[in-house]
């Protein structure tokens, strides 16, 4: 009687074409996790998901033939998704440092861009990464910006992401955030910069790259040579160009 049900069984398998290891996964769509929130690198316009990332790893699917499939994930879930196989590749500003690179696959690099520190703007006495010690900073817990602002005494105040910084920012519950001056650059544009300001650099010129797991190196030289044509076209300085009026691809 168990072998007929585990006969069944396995017919009903072959039949439906599931199996344990997910073959129902079509190879010609590549899924990426992205926050969604972070302009303006990624964000929804028009009920319509958007930014520099999105236009970029779009570009590069294209080179690879497959479609895209966004996965939206809050920055800090991205890599725990990632390792979990809910997606292949992060696309949202993954700073490269030797930690990430230890742990992923990390792409060669599609953004160039200097870390800054924001404050209220009437705030006069935090102009530099050593004026934030004892402070608090507003900052998604495990990223790049939070590593600086806690390496630098600041106490670190866990936010999902950057706008959720600046809101505790302006009500007065953190001293500062620091983050990326492309990121910042488009809320000031976006929203004025009565309230916050830039005070200070924090000296430090970061790379971000596309994120995959340790086995799935095959994808990022693929990337990398998407990268490397859509470079050399034109395309990533175009790109650019739209959300930043100059080319941080290179």
């Amino acid at each position: 009687m168990r072998r007929k049900l585990f006969a069944a069984v396995l017919a009903l398998v072959a039949a439906t074409g599931l199996t344990a290891c997910g073959s129902a996964d079509d190879p010609n769509v590549l899924k990426v996790g992205t926050e969604g929130t972070y302009s303006p690198f990624s964000y929804q316009e028009g009920g319509q998901l958007t930014g520099y990332d999105v236009d970029v790893v779009k570009a590069v699917a294209d080179k690879l033939g497959r479609k895209v499939e966004f996965v939206q994930t809050p920055w800090d879930a991205i890599f725990a998704g990632l390792e979990s196989k809910r997606f292949d590749l992060v696309a949202n500003q993954v700073t490269v440092n030797p930690d990430r690179a230890q742990k992923y696959s990390l792409s060669d690099p599609y953004t160039t861009s200097e870390g800054v520190i924001v404050t209220r703007a009437d705030n006069n006495a935090l102009t530099s990464l050593a004026s934030l010690n004892g402070k608090t900073c507003a900052q998604s817990s495990t990223s790049n910006w939070s590593k600086v602002a806690a390496g630098a005494g600041c106490k670190v105040e866990g936010v999902e992401g950057f706008v959720q910084a600046i809101q505790l920012l302006k009500n007065g519950r953190v001293d500062a955030t620091v983050n990326d001056t492309l990121a910042v650059g488009e809320y000031t544009k976006q929203h004025g910069s009565d309230s916050v300001k830039v005070a200070g650099k924090t000296g430090e010129t970061s790379q971000q790259a596309f994120a995959a797991r340790k086995d799935s190196q095959e994808l990022v030289d693929q990337v990398n040579k998407a990268l490397a044509e859509l470079r050399a076209d034109g395309t990533l300085a175009k790109i650019s160009d739209k959300y930043f009026g100059t080319d941080v691809s290179k």
